[in-house]
C-alpha cells in the first residue's frame, strides 16, 4: 500500500495543502484559488506542473465537484443529498466506470470502491495533526494523481469546505 498524508495550512490564502508521501517528502501540492463564486484546486507535482484541476460543477449545485485532467474532465464526485448514517458519494469516471465512496461523519473515513475492489482509503483516523488525512492506496494504483484528487474533491464536499 502507498500512503500519502494530507496537511492543510492553517493560515492561507484560500486552501493550500501539501501532499507528502510516507517517508515524510512533498509529493503533491494542491493549491486553492477562491474565485468569485467559484472553488478550485490545483493539484501540483512538486515541480508546480498542474497534474489536475478540481472544482466545484457550475449551475449552483454545491454537492457537486469536478476533475479535469489535460483540460478534460476526468472525474465528477457528486455527494448523495441523503447520507444519514454515512456519507455516501459516487464518482463517474470520463473513460467510463464508476467508483462509490462510503464513510463515516464522525471518525472522517472514506472508502473508495471500483468494480475491481478498493481504489483507497481517505482517514483521518491514524492523523494526530490538525487538518491533515491519509489517503492510502493499493501499490498498483495506476493514476495515483486522479485518486489524489478525488480524494481532495471527497473531504472538501464532506467537510462542506467552501462553496
Amino acid at each position: 500500500m502507498m500512503r500519502f498524508k494530507v496537511r492543510e495550512r492553517i493560515v492561507a490564502i484560500g486552501n493550500d495543502s501539501w501532499i507528502e508521501d510516507e517517508a515524510g517528502e512533498r509529493a503533491f501540492h494542491v493549491d486553492g484559488k477562491v474565485l468569485g463564486v467559484r472553488q478550485t484546486f490545483e493539484l501540483k507535482d512538486v515541480d508546480g506542473a498542474v497534474l489536475a484541476v478540481i472544482r466545484r460543477k457550475m449551475l449552483g449545485i454545491h454537492n457537486a465537484m469536478t476533475v479535469e485532467r489535460d483540460g478534460r474532465q476526468a472525474a465528477v464526485v457528486r455527494k448523495h443529498l441523503i447520507n444519514l448514517p454515512r456519507d455516501r458519494f459516487t464518482v463517474e469516471l470520463a473513460g467510463g466506470g464508476e467508483w462509490a465512496v462510503s464513510g463515516n461523519v464522525f471518525n472522517k473515513t472514506y472508502t473508495i470502491e471500483g468494480d475491481a475492489g478498493p481504489v483507497a482509503v481517505i482517514s483521518r483516523k491514524w492523523v494526530r495533526v490538525r487538518d491533515a488525512y491519509d489517503v492510502e492506496l493499493p501499490d498498483d494504483t495506476p493514476d495515483v494523481p486522479l485518486v489524489l484528487a478525488v480524494a481532495v474533491a471527497v473531504d472538501t464536499l464532506a467537510e462542506g469546505k467552501g462553496g
